[in-house]
């Protein structure tokens, strides 16, 4: 497939490396110009473009920017065909993205994402750590085998971004319709709490959207406090004794 990836950063990178890896065309943008990023596009095996080049032609656009980003990227949409699949990857930090009054008051944050590009959008790969990406995945089958949610309106743009999360190396667990997409939000069980699919169903069902925030907010305090680096695993451990 021709995969057009917008974000050059931990989630963008690791992504293009395993979808050109899988033999699909890659191309990869930033903010600041393809030759910012040539020497990570041919580490990885993308080619290196600018955002206008990353969404010509493509059959799926993946979107691994910062949340607040969202709202300058309505013209880049305007010409591509309806039926390419976006995928957001974004996760709203109040800290980071400034404080965003209509998320804050319980919108689902892919709602908001598709309402700023105009475009309905597949929310997948936001609930997974950057080093799980790397390095967490295993072959279709294999015991022990961690998921990430995939939520979704359109039943052929959602199979195309499940098929491709199948293909970085993870289960795809389908937690239903962007209005439902808060259940992998930051601050609920099913983010980057890395689980098998079995568990992973569990916890999406047991997702408390008014604990949510308080969850996110909680978490970030104290990972800002915690006085020095925490290692991959301390992460993981802390989201899942929080939202539990």
């Amino acid at each position: 497939m021709k995969i057009g990836i917008i974000g050059a950063g931990n989630i963008g990178a690791r992504l293009a490396r395993k979808l050109a890896a899988g033999g699909h065309q890659v191309k990869l943008a930033n903010s600041k110009g393809p030759q910012t990023i040539r020497h990570l596009a041919d580490e990885v095996g993308a080619t290196p473009v600018t955002k206008e080049d990353a969404v010509a032609d493509a059959e799926v656009i993946i979107l691994a920017i910062p949340f607040a980003s969202y709202r300058g990227l309505a013209n880049l949409f305007e010409h591509v065909a309806p039926e390419v699949v976006v995928i957001d990857t974004s996760n709203y930090y109040p800290f980071r993205d400034g404080a965003m009054a209509e998320v804050d008051g319980g919108k689902p944050e892919s709602v908001w994402s598709q309402e700023q590009i105009g475009r309905p959008v597949v929310k997948a790969w936001n609930a997974v750590l950057a080093e799980t990406l790397e390095a967490g995945g295993k072959p279709a089958g294999a015991p022990g085998r961690l998921a990430i949610p995939v939520a979704g309106d359109g039943a052929k743009a959602t199979q195309t971004a499940r098929q491709l999360v199948d293909q970085t190396g993870f289960d795809a667990l389908d937690t239903g319709s962007i209005e439902d997409s808060w259940r992998q939000q930051p601050g609920t069980p099913a983010y980057c709490t890395e689980l098998t699919i079995g568990d992973l169903e569990l916890a999406v069902e047991a997702a408390k959207r008014d604990r949510a925030a308080r969850n996110r907010d909680a978490l970030m305090k104290e990972f800002a406090s915690a006085g020095t680096a925490l290692t991959h695993e301390q992460i993981v451990a802390r989201n899942r004794s929080v939202t539990a």
